[in-house]
């Protein structure tokens, strides 16, 4: 998102934009570059008549680097833009600088460009940047399609004595069929996660106190949720549900042990043994690593980001998409998914919350409360409120004046 608004600023202040440096993520340690990413040239093609785009900065610049920035208080470096920033201040705070110093770098530069009150060309030039011009890497975006057909057209096992004419007729037969209908489960449940959210996840004390310590090595106390107890956050709808959680939650939403299901996630916390009872519930269920091989996920295995770009094709390419939790894979997939006019099922986690809290309640109780609780949450267009434009395209991205 933040790309998205880099670009915007650029508008605003009439300047070039240099490609943008990703931040490497002090959890997934993940040092891709937006070029290894994002395809570069599709990036600056698309917005080639909005604003100038250069790869690199001019020679005479070439003293403005990450390093020089960090051994001093600089005047062309800008680190103090607030959250939600108008284009007022970016005029008044940061032009002065280009004109003086003829470049301006911002950092650090999330959240930092307000939703409300641009001029609506602004709007529109933020929407064509995060759905036209980021498209992934072509090997990502192939490795993406097949896994996509992959999980579409399932082969049929031959067994020990089966030939290729047999698999070659399954294909066959398959294609002619029609392409398998599949559900992408975003499961955002690895450990920073679980740590972050400050959740009981029935681990017992020494769960908590190794989630508690974490949290505390990579944000330093700075977790407003831990003042809360696990019950007070259940019922505020503010804990990730577990593996077996959104398995109960799909299963009472009348999807079955016949569903293909795609599991879009990177380091499941607590491993295999966490989501047994999800893959007992959906044993069709697949992911990057059982439907490519080895060979296939040598250029992105390792890195966060790359296996993160995979999921996020295959999840637009899906016929329904589910997240585990909020976060900003999930909001980006929201937005792009209603831009699409794609089905996208939003869990209602306050509701799910106080369900899961009863452990008492029986299975037809559970599976009517949660098929009444989530009849406006399948898909349906919803008007952005003072939200991320990126998450809710409606209508600045999808309507015209």
């Amino acid at each position: 998102m933040g790309i998205c608004d880099a670009v915007a600023v650029a508008k605003i202040l009439n300047a070039t934009l240099v490609i943008p440096h990703l931040e490497v993520n002090p959890v997934w340690q993940d040092s891709s570059s937006f070029t290894e990413i994002f395809d570069i040239d599709h990036f600056i093609n698309v917005l080639k008549d909005d604003i100038f785009i250069t790869k690199e900065l001019p020679s005479k610049y070439s003293w403005s680097t990450r390093e020089y920035y960090a051994t001093g208080i600089r005047a062309t470096r800008i680190k103090t833009a607030p959250l939600h920033a108008s284009a007022i201040w970016y005029l008044e705070n940061v032009l002065p600088v280009l004109q003086s110093y003829g470049i301006a770098a911002l950092a650090p530069f999330s959240h930092r460009l307000a939703f409300d009150n641009l001029p609506a060309y602004i709007q529109r030039l933020r929407c064509k940047v995060n759905f036209e011009a980021l498209v992934f890497v072509p090997h990502i975006k192939a490795l993406g399609e097949a896994l996509v057909n992959r999980i579409r057209y399932p082969p049929i096992e031959s067994g020990a004595g089966g030939t290729e004419y047999l698999q070659d007729r399954t294909n066959e037969i398959n294609h002619k069929q029609g392409a398998g209908k599949f559900v992408v489960l975003h499961l955002r449940f690895d450990k920073d996660m679980a740590a972050h959210s400050a959740c009981d996840f029935g681990g017992g004390k020494a769960e908590k106190m190794a989630l508690a310590k974490y949290r505390q090595v990579i944000w330093q106390g700075r977790v407003l949720k831990s003042q809360f107890t696990d019950e007070e956050l259940r019922n505020q709808g503010r804990c990730p549900l577990t593996p077996e959680e959104i398995g109960l939650l799909l299963a009472a939403l009348g999807f079955s042990n016949t569903t293909r299901l795609y599991l879009a996630s990177h380091k499941v916390y607590g491993g295999e043994a966490r989501i047994s009872t999800l893959r007992k519930l959906f044993p069709l269920m697949e992911d990057k690593k059982s439907l490519a091989s080895a060979e296939e996920l040598a250029k992105v295995e390792g890195k966060a980001s790359l296996l993160a770009a995979v999921d996020y094709y295959v999840s637009m390419h899906s016929d329904i998409f589910i997240s585990a939790s909020p976060g900003n894979m999930h909001n980006a997939l929201v937005g792009h998914r209603a831009y699409k006019n794609l089905k996208t099922i939003r869990p209602n986690m306050a509701l799910l919350g106080q369900l899961f809290l009863n452990k008492s309640i029986e299975w037809s109780e559970f599976q009517q409360a949660v098929l009444n609780g989530h009849k406006s949450r399948q898909g349906q267009i919803r008007f952005r409120k003072e939200k991320s434009i990126y998450t809710y395209p409606i209508p600045d991205c999808m309507c015209q004046a």
